[in-house]
């Protein structure tokens, strides 16, 4: 019985997953890449970002997903493409995906974000195991 007991409480003093309405990440992020920036929302359970502005939107607000490897998803708006879906986690780690560069027109299958400050946040994209890219964001104001 005291086994049960000492288990209970262990289960207890662990802290609880963060909601994505509570989420440290809820806001807008410059990107590492041409001036993106990225807006990570609540979506479900979960959070997702998409795109909500970047130099070649300032240059052409009509600009589409060039780059897309899938020749059919080339004329989507890059004007809010999400390009982070399905993360849980935290608070300070973040896992899930599917991740999207419009930039590159690469897609990752899975991604981990990480709260490295305040307003500071790694974003690792992984295709494969050892394929993996990591760019880091800062937090707007």
């Amino acid at each position: 019985m005291l086994r049960w007991i000492v288990v209970a409480v262990v289960g207890l003093a662990a802290p609880a997953p963060a909601s994505a309405q509570d989420s440290q990440l809820l806001g807008r992020w410059r990107t590492a890449a041409q001036g993106g920036v990225v807006e990570i929302h609540a979506c479900g359970a979960a959070l997702c970002g998409r795109v909500v502005d970047a130099a070649p939107l300032r240059r052409n607000p009509d600009q589409t997903d060039v780059r897309n490897r899938d020749p059919a998803l080339r004329t989507r708006p890059l004007r809010g493409l999400r390009v982070l879906e399905g993360f849980t986690g935290g608070p300070r780690s973040w896992t899930g995906g599917p991740l999207y560069d419009p930039d590159s027109g690469q897609r990752a299958g899975r991604g981990v974000l990480t709260l490295v400050e305040r307003d500071r946040l790694s974003v690792r994209g992984c295709v494969a195991a050892m394929l993996c890219r990591t760019q880091t964001w800062t937090r707007m104001p």
